[in-house]
């Protein structure tokens, strides 16, 4: 039997949400580990654009996360049961949000010396507004996730980018009052065994490798 081909980076939050996906619904993959600065001819041949995740299917190649966990949904509808259209609107439009605004604010903030006349306090500023936002959203302190007890698809998408936020400056982070009910999440998602699962360490590929595979409990 073959399964899909995964091409992934462990760290990049892009790739985690795909793991996620991927592990929540139960569907395995060839996993090929790989460096952003050493990207494999092969990865390279089959998306030039040459960023991860890309799922490799027999007739599809699939080089945006946001697409790999619509291909998952439309397999296995994991997050239905817990959801409606409100409840998917918002999710939509936060997860756009953290995609183009947070992602921005935190690039310039962890990453402030890639960039010319960065203002660190300004874009740490305005990543934390949007995460008061986020903290309005989840409406009871016991939840383990964003809106329940279980992971959604807004978890899965924008817990990887908060988590990068706080590593920044893990101390600040977690002082911060007005996020508390973020910190808990972030600190379950961190804890949980889906986090466990997504982070486990590969070798990175190299063409002629034997095939190994994602995840690993399944």
């Amino acid at each position: 039997m073959t399964y899909p081909i995964l091409y992934s980076f462990k760290r990049c939050p892009y790739a985690m949400r795909a793991r996620m996906a991927l592990y929540l619904a139960k569907i395995k993959t060839e996993i090929r580990e790989v460096r952003l600065n050493n990207k494999p001819k092969q990865m390279l041949k089959v998306s030039p654009k040459g960023t991860v995740p890309i799922l490799v299917l027999d007739a599809e190649v699939i080089d945006e996360s946001n697409d790999i966990i619509r291909w998952v949904l439309n397999r296995n509808n994991i997050f239905q049961k817990d959801s409606d259209s409100i409840t998917n609107t918002l999710t939509e439009d936060l997860i756009i949000i953290f995609d183009n605004k947070f992602k921005y604010h935190l690039d310039r903030y962890k990453y402030s010396t890639r960039y010319e006349n960065v203002n660190i306090e300004f874009h740490r500023l305005e990543c934390i507004k949007i995460l008061i936002e986020l903290e309005k959203h989840i409406t009871s302190t016991s939840a383990d996730w964003i809106y329940n007890n279980s992971p959604s698809k807004l978890d899965i998408c924008v817990l990887p980018f908060v988590r990068q936020f706080r590593i920044a400056n893990p101390n600040w982070f977690d002082q911060q009052s007005e996020i508390k009910k973020i910190r808990k999440v972030l600190n379950n998602f961190i804890r949980s065994n889906l986090f466990k699962q997504i982070m486990h360490d590969y070798e990175v590929w190299n063409e002629g490798d034997r095939p190994v595979y994602f995840p690993l409990d399944q």
